[in-house]
């Protein structure tokens, strides 16, 4: 990959991170990091070709079984596999199937296409980044090692503080902002070689903290509208992606380039 890198096509694979939740357009729809990237990798080139195949709140095996085939028979230059997160954030997870999901997606993609990435996904700083570091840390050392074996790009977002910074998190504590999907695309963008155009890993300016009971009025409505129930989902064995299609299911040209420019 060089300075002058083209790329004509790309999928992306995943879950919610992928989907881009919680980066809101006007009408309601998310954008994300995939679709900025998308927009970006079009400008260059005429009759560039986008796919989405990611669904919220799939696991790893659902990826690997229902998204990869999918994109590997788009054969597209560019494709991004990122997943597992969920998997780890549950209350018990064999890593050991996890490593095997992965690797079976990853199998399937990296012959298919010109360029593999992987991530290692970001980590909102806090009681809960805490209580699951051991096991996303050892999930991204699976996916250092699966990339050395196929000669994949592995965009570090994880070593990026900014990133774990609150404020680049939606109220749920589980999504990035617009800024933070904004940041990741410039990442994958320059993984593939692609000119800078920004410092993705700039600090944010010092925080102002609010007071005491601002903040517990913010974990009392945390609570209540996003961690209740996402564990009813857990205990009930539901997911947020149950019958959703995915966002862009076919590898189709990408027309819609200057609107989806950052701003």
């Amino acid at each position: 990959m060089g300075i002058n890198a083209s790329y004509t096509s790309f999928v992306a694979v995943g879950d919610s991170f992928t989907e881009g939740m919680s980066d809101l357009r006007p009408d309601g729809s998310y954008r994300g990091w995939a679709d900025l990237l998308a927009a970006r990798l079009a400008a260059r080139e005429p009759g560039f070709r986008y796919a989405n195949l990611a669904v919220r709140g799939k696991l790893i095996g659902q990826i690997a079984a229902e998204q990869a085939p999918a994109a590997a028979a788009m054969r597209a230059d560019v494709v991004t596999l990122v997943g597992g997160l969920n998997d780890a954030l549950r209350p018990k997870v064999d890593m050991g199937r996890v490593r095997g999901h992965l690797e079976e997606a990853a199998d399937l993609l990296a012959p298919s296409c010109r360029t593999l990435v992987l991530m290692r996904s970001p980590g909102r700083n806090g009681p809960v980044m805490e209580r699951f570091r051991p096991r996303m840390e050892q999930l991204f050392g699976i996916v250092e090692e699966i990339a050395a074996r196929h000669g994949a790009v592995v965009v570090d977002l994880y070593g990026a503080e900014v990133l774990g910074d609150p404020r680049m998190w939606d109220a749920d504590r589980l999504h990035l902002t617009s800024e933070g999907h904004r940041r990741v695309a410039e990442a994958v963008w320059q993984s593939l070689g692609l000119p800078a155009e920004e410092d993705w890993q700039a600090g944010l300016p010092p925080a102002v903290l609010p007071g005491w009971a601002a903040r517990r009025s913010q974990d009392l409505g945390f609570a209540r509208r996003h961690l209740l129930p996402w564990i009813g989902r857990r205990l009930t064995g539901r997911s947020s992606g149950d019958g959703l299609p995915a966002k862009r299911p076919e590898l189709a040209p990408y027309e819609a380039a200057a609107a989806e420019r950052p701003s």
